[in-house]
């Protein structure tokens, strides 16, 4: 083939490459087969289908010059963490957290050994730590994750996390993350979409780590949190954690949040229960065009089967209304050929 006209079919292709495609810099030339080598896929890890589909088909339309185009600026995709980026069964995994600081802190703290719910948690006694509900699970974060220095408390989260193991697969908790929700939201920065996580999970909780493990910045980060207090501290600034409540990132708390610290409605948006269902209408009503992404737990063999009667992570409401709204819903088990890194 002519050089010339080989380098200009080389430039149309590049030029005409689609959103779930990246370019191959230093794809050779001798042949015709470079030519189909010159596209990789972004989302290897899901199956060919229709959720993949109808996210890469959105991607390409707000991303191109024509009547769904969407500006950078407004290009903005929020993420819901436990359930959606990592698993969050059988306890949500701040919650693992938590149980283990009473047990380490049991020793300072003899009333503990009488008093419920950290009697129960001292005992192991799981079932009745769990008939006190989320005042219990209050109760045990706010004398767990308060009375000390945001810097401590970060020190604390960084060492649990590097000794701590999921009690069914024996794996730190961070790698118990989904690499298709990983490569999803590369995917989405290669698009130029600013990420956010947008949790019911402690903002502090998750600061420590969410840059390494998902590569999105601390502070593109929503979550629940305590107060803080600013010390001087004889010329040592620090800020106190208080064990009081400030903020709770959950249901209406989702947009809440989006629109108190990020300013401008999200176009994607991706959960996994109906926590999360507020902050997905919040991105439906966007002028621009949006899309709504539900995480469904069908996988009862690699990760865990779940929806309408968990007590952790349910999908009820919000399964009925994605469907009815024709919202794109992943089923983990058809569409997902892998869901944990460890696996490929």
């Amino acid at each position: 083939m002519n050089r010339t006209i080989y380098f200009i079919l080389t430039l149309a292709i590049l030029a005409s490459a689609v959103s779930c495609k990246k370019v191959v810099k230093d794809a050779p030339i001798e042949d015709n087969s470079a030519v189909k080598n010159l596209e990789i896929d972004m989302l290897p890890s899901w199956n060919e289908g229709s959720a993949k589909k109808a996210i890469t088909d959105y991607v390409m339309a707000v991303t191109q010059e024509g009547e769904q185009f969407v500006p950078v600026s407004e290009r903005i995709a929020v993420f819901d963490n436990d359930g959606n980026l990592w698993s969050e069964q059988p306890l949500y995994f701040q919650l693992f957290f938590a149980i283990d600081r009473v047990r380490a802190l049991a020793a300072e703290h003899p009333e503990w050994k009488e008093q419920q719910p950290y009697k129960a948690i001292l005992e192991n006694d799981m079932k009745t730590f769990a008939s006190f509900g989320e005042h219990g699970i209050l109760e045990i974060v706010m004398a767990t994750h308060g009375g000390m220095t945001v810097d401590e408390f970060e020190a604390i989260v960084k060492d649990w996390l590097t000794t701590a193991q999921h009690p069914r697969f024996n794996r730190p908790y961070t790698e118990l993350v989904y690499q298709p929700m990983l490569e999803l939201i590369e995917y989405l920065k290669a698009n130029e979409f600013k990420v956010f996580i947008v949790s019911g999970g402690g903002i502090e909780f998750m600061r420590p780590w969410v840059e390494e493990v998902y590569g999105i910045p601390k502070d593109q980060v929503i979550g629940s949190s305590i107060k803080t207090k600013y010390d001087y501290n004889e010329g040592n600034p620090v800020i106190r954690r208080l064990p009081e409540l400030n903020f709770i990132d959950d249901k209406e708390g989702k947009p809440e949040g989006i629109n108190q610290y990020i300013g401008r409605k999200p176009i994607f948006a991706s959960g996994n229960s109906d926590g999360d269902l507020q902050m997905l209408r919040w991105a439906d009503s966007n002028s621009y065009p949006s899309f709504q992404l539900y995480l469904h737990h069908t996988d009862s063999i690699r990760e865990w089967a779940y929806d309408r009667s968990s007590s952790v992570g349910r999908l009820d409401k919000g399964l009925d209304e994605g469907q009815t709204k024709g919202w794109t819903i992943i089923d983990m088990e058809k569409d997902w050929n892998v869901v944990y890194p460890f696996e490929k």
